[in-house]
């Protein structure tokens, strides 16, 4: 069990001051757009968020910390992106409601039903049988497969895989004892990942690819005992994205943006170039909210949210959200060093890595220090799918911070 006697009031309180400060400031920015349903809703989220924080630290004996520095993100996502449009801005506090909802469904789930390392087959199936849906079923959207429209609701599947796979390599690991009496048994899992990577490379997915891999790689190495095996791995990683490079037009295009965007600045490189002027027009200490133009950026409420937090919130505030993905991250990985259960042990680190692979690579991306992914920032860009999967991953990872009662599972073993 994390350390119990960690005063929360003092940054809950806080917290709640800096969403009451942001509602004055919305306010006083556009007074036409924020009328009385508007200003309501505001504070019924203030109200979700803090009476949220307060239950969870009631009802888990875990670290309490991760979920207050998500609502910390979310509360600067929502500020901005409402901002931008305060139409999605109103959508996202509908999927912020939803998703803490979700957070909770998943945590009581988790703890009630037992066995989830024993279902491996059932992660494989159910993963294998979204990617075909998406194939069937899915959309192009800048280049790549990866979206289903139903009925006017939009999803994307991968985000429900990505969790899906962490508990496929954590049932993998934990019967691998088992898996290494059979002949090829070391290969069940690596041609099961690759099946995945397949079915995104046919999507075109190649930022969930990097993403997929990054987890599966970093894993591997830590529980692997064939060391031949992950050098094999690495390889093939290195060999898939230069081929998806000839491979595909639009890997071709980010890559040459990214070596020089300013020669395309009229056309391919002007989201990239409109991210860097806005970030360096923000400067350390801020335009404003409502002061800057982060409008003049193409995507800015998905892929490039952060740009424009840099802008009207100061780069001292882009500062911060990192720290907290960094604080989420170590967190999560001191929750996978004392659990005891090794099946979460292991989900406790995917889901750190997931966290901290997907925000390195947005960060990356907006920064130009990598190409550009079109991946969102967990908890901060828009989104339903990306909103409710990161609700889900995190609900895991506070069952995973908590005592289990493993002699009580053994009890059942043997019986």
């Amino acid at each position: 069990m994390l350390n119990k006697k960690v005063n929360y009031k003092f940054p809950r309180n806080l917290l709640v001051l800096l969403e009451l400060m942001a509602l004055a400031l919305l306010f006083i920015y556009d007074k036409e757009n924020l009328d009385k349903f508007t200003f309501i809703s505001g504070i019924v989220l203030v109200f979700i968020i803090y009476i949220s924080n307060f239950i969870l630290l009631r009802i888990s004996t875990g670290d309490n910390y991760i979920f207050l520095i998500v609502t910390m993100l979310i509360s600067i996502g929502v500020i901005m992106i409402y901002r931008i449009d305060p139409v999605l801005g109103m959508k996202q506090v509908v999927w912020i409601g939803m998703g803490i909802t979700i957070f909770f469904m998943t945590y009581f789930i988790l703890k009630k039903i037992k066995g989830w390392e024993n279902w491996i087959k059932l992660y494989g199936i159910i993963s294998i049988g979204l990617f075909l849906l998406t194939l069937l079923l899915g959309t192009r959207t800048k280049g790549a497969i990866n979206w289903i429209s139903i009925g006017g609701f939009r999803f994307q599947p991968t985000e429900i895989i990505k969790i899906l796979m962490i508990f496929l390599i954590s049932s993998y690991y934990t019967n691998y004892e088992k898996y290494k009496q059979n002949k090829y048994g070391s290969y069940y899992l690596v041609g099961i990942i690759y099946v995945f990577i397949i079915f995104l490379f046919l999507q075109r997915d190649l930022g969930t690819v990097l993403i997929f891999y990054s987890i599966f790689l970093a894993l591997q190495f830590i529980y692997e005992e064939d060391r031949k095996l992950i050098l094999y791995n690495v390889l093939f990683f290195v060999l898939s994205g230069v081929a998806g490079f000839f491979m595909f037009d639009h890997v071709r295009i980010r890559f040459e943006t990214w070596i020089n965007p300013w020669k395309y600045i009229d056309n391919k490189g002007y989201q990239i170039t409109q991210s860097l002027f806005a970030i360096a027009t923000g400067g350390f200490f801020c335009t404003g909210i409502g002061l800057g133009h982060p409008d003049f950026i193409p995507e800015v409420h998905t892929d490039f949210i952060f740009s424009a937090i840099c802008e009207e919130m100061g780069i001292f505030t882009g500062i911060g959200i990192i720290m907290l993905f960094l604080i989420l991250v170590y967190r999560g990985f001191k929750i996978s060093i004392k659990q005891e259960d090794k099946f979460f042990r292991i989900v406790a680190l995917g889901i750190s890595i997931l966290f901290g692979i997907q925000s390195f690579i947005i960060f990356g991306g907006v920064l130009k220090m990598i190409p550009l992914t079109g991946i969102t920032i967990p908890f901060v860009s828009y989104g339903g799918s990306s909103m409710l999967s990161s609700f889900i991953a995190l609900g895991i990872l506070q069952v995973a911070s908590e005592e289990l009662d493993l002699e009580e599972d053994k009890d059942e073993q043997r019986a």
